[in-house]
């Protein structure tokens, strides 16, 4: 089932560059659907409860998730996301720099729906998020 266009991905990422490049690989493979982006992870929960932030309406049916973020990491935010019942379900995907197996299987522990690791050129960078979004959308990419 493809999600149609309303339906909202949030991304928790820090830094501009890595916020941009993800804005550009969208725009790449023609997604455009609605994006927000939270900073930290506590922006993010803040963002998603409506607390201290405004609420994302509708629900983002996708979360892109870095984990190096101040203030909470990405790993922190996956335990209170998974913790809370009302969000305990969204599809998180962790776009990260970290390729370590501990991360990994942190990650993997609070049930990520996927785990990449960034590439470091825009095109790889770009297939990475057109095989997210096709694994989002259900379709196949082979």
């Amino acid at each position: 089932m493809k999600p149609d266009n309303d339906a909202v991905i949030l991304l928790v990422e820090d830094d501009r560059v890595d916020i941009m490049t993800v804005q550009r690989a969208l725009r790449k493979t023609n997604i455009s659907n609605p994006l927000y982006v939270a900073r930290t992870g506590v922006e993010a929960l803040g963002m998603l409860r409506g607390d201290g932030f405004p609420r994302i309406e509708p629900t983002p049916s996708l979360i892109l998730l870095d984990l190096n973020l101040p203030k909470m990491g990405g790993i922190e935010f996956l335990k209170e996301l998974r913790a809370d019942p009302l969000l305990q379900s969204m599809q998180v995907k962790v776009l990260t720099s970290s390729n370590e197996p501990g991360d990994r299987a942190a990650a993997f522990k609070y049930e990520v729906d996927d785990y990449i690791v960034k590439p470091h050129s825009f095109d790889e960078f770009s297939k990475a998020i057109a095989i997210i979004l096709a694994d989002w959308s259900g379709e196949n990419t082979d």
